[in-house]
């Protein structure tokens, strides 16, 4: 096998956990193709500078958002809330051109990998121009995420948003939201030109209804017969129970909370993420853990939004599948979220170590293992960590980062976690088997910044 299709760890994470002296292998496709523990080291087999860990899915990202991440940390209501911050991002994102957001996606992917993210849930609702017209192709948003992610070696699960109203009941949707609109015709049509695009470049195409806000109970269906016609494993993301209003609204419309309407009316099951789900009952939690579905936490941009707090233990009882995702990248690091996750079940629970179990006491183990794999799910991509078969998506720690040096690797993990500066002691990224991240830099990193800052430049100036 050719050297650089293997590494030699002293320490790998592997599904089962902890493992040492592993040679890992994998082939021309990136895929991994032999994992072994307990041997010798080749003279001539590369070694890993530290402990080797799956690469961390991103279940969910709005990438436009990052250029805007730090600007609405200003009073502009008498409360602020979720609401008075949506209005702000229609303003941000109402002149943003593809070009931009090419640029702003790959500074985001550069940042993504540099911090241990080797693969995205991409949920795309910014589709047309500035009027709110279709561009000559109608894929031209998407096709610039694609760019990105293929540019920058990121895996990419790209799901084009499916928004048609304002709110529960089929209200008119708003000025602000005219460049997200699609009917459900136009929105399979789109499906269908992404597709071979996707396929080009190894990338999964899903769907994502925005909300049960955003689209009535017959296009949700008529959509989903559409999706299913085309591809009936794709993954199928939605926002939901984010928000407390939202709840109390669909309530008045429904007499039902959002998550239980959702499992009534449609097929929820593996294929499914549902984004936030903060603001479940006890009923909600038992019946959407036991449906196989993933939940899509993104505990920075919650806590950034003032959200609430998802009752992560419930879910742990139900064996509730989970992942993590940046969202709004109001942070762009997954130990950032992981470690924000602990703390606010921590705070919440007036306890300490809530994501540790009887059988995994580990604390960041547990976290790290089960964001691998509930977010290789939501992706619907082979990404669920070193395994054969599963593709050779891995970091690299560095073992001589002060706050990791002499430390077993479990305490590595932890330090990496809880107790370092989160992103500084990641060393490698490899994604597909390409390495994109060498001693903590991609090679795109300057450019890519100077691409951000002046499109963030245009975009305020406007």
């Amino acid at each position: 096998m050719p050297m650089h299709h293997q590494l030699f760890a002293e320490h790998a994470l592997l599904p089962d956990g902890w493992a040492q002296d592993v040679l890992l292998q994998w082939n021309v496709q990136g895929q991994w193709q032999a994992i072994q523990a307990g041997l010798a080291a080749g003279p001539q087999v590369p070694r890993a500078t530290g402990p080797v860990l799956p690469g961390m899915p991103n279940l969910h990202s709005h990438a436009f958002q990052r250029a805007m991440a730090g600007l609405t940390e200003y009073r502009s209501h008498t409360q602020d809330s979720f609401w008075s911050w949506r209005a702000l991002m229609y303003q941000f994102a109402a002149q943003l051109g593809p070009a931009q957001l090419e640029a702003i996606a790959t500074a985001l992917y550069v940042e993504m990998l540099e911090s241990g993210f080797t693969s995205v849930c991409e949920f795309h609702y910014l589709h047309h121009d500035a009027k709110g017209q279709a561009y000559a192709d109608a894929a031209e948003m998407s096709l610039a995420l694609l760019r990105a992610a293929q540019r920058t070696g990121m895996g990419m699960t790209l799901l084009p948003v499916f928004y048609q109203t304002s709110g529960f009941g089929g209200s008119a949707p708003s000025q602000g939201q005219r460049r997200f609109l699609h009917s459900t015709e136009a929105m399979l049509r789109l499906l269908e030109r992404l597709r071979p695009a996707c396929d080009a470049q190894s990338a999964r195409l899903g769907l994502a209804p925005h909300s049960l806000r955003a689209v009535t109970p017959e296009s949700l269906h008529e959509v989903l017969a559409g999706l299913k016609a085309l591809d009936a494993s794709a993954p199928i993301h939605i926002h939901i129970a984010e928000q407390t209003a939202e709840v109390d609204a669909c309530l008045a419309w429904s007499g039902q909370r959002p998550v239980a309407w959702l499992l009534d009316h449609a097929p929820v099951d593996a294929r499914w993420c549902l984004v936030h789900a903060t603001h479940m009952d006890a009923h909600e939690y038992q019946r959407a853990a036991g449906s196989g579905a993933v939940a899509g936490l993104c505990p920075t941009t919650e806590a950034n939004l003032g959200d609430g707090i998802f009752e992560f233990k419930t879910w742990q009882n139900h064996q509730g599948a989970w992942g993590i995702g940046s969202d709004s990248h109001i942070a762009v690091n997954p130990a950032e979220d992981l470690m924000l996750l602990e703390y606010s079940q921590r705070l919440s629970l007036r306890q300490r170590n809530v994501a540790a179990n009887e059988r995994q006491p580990d604390v960041a183990q547990a976290l790290w293992q089960g964001a691998v794999a509930g977010g290789a799910r939501a992706a619907a991509r082979p990404i669920a960590g070193l395994a054969v078969g599963q593709q050779a998506d891995f970091i690299v720690l560095d073992a001589h980062h002060p706050a990791l040096a002499g430390l077993s690797p479990e305490q590595m993990l932890a330090s990496h976690v809880f107790a370092s500066s989160r992103q500084s002691a990641v060393t490698q990224v490899w994604s597909g088997g390409q390495r994109v991240v060498q001693e903590g830099r991609h090679a795109l990193h300057s450019e890519a910044m100077a691409e951000l800052v002046q499109a963030r430049h245009d975009l305020l100036k406007t």
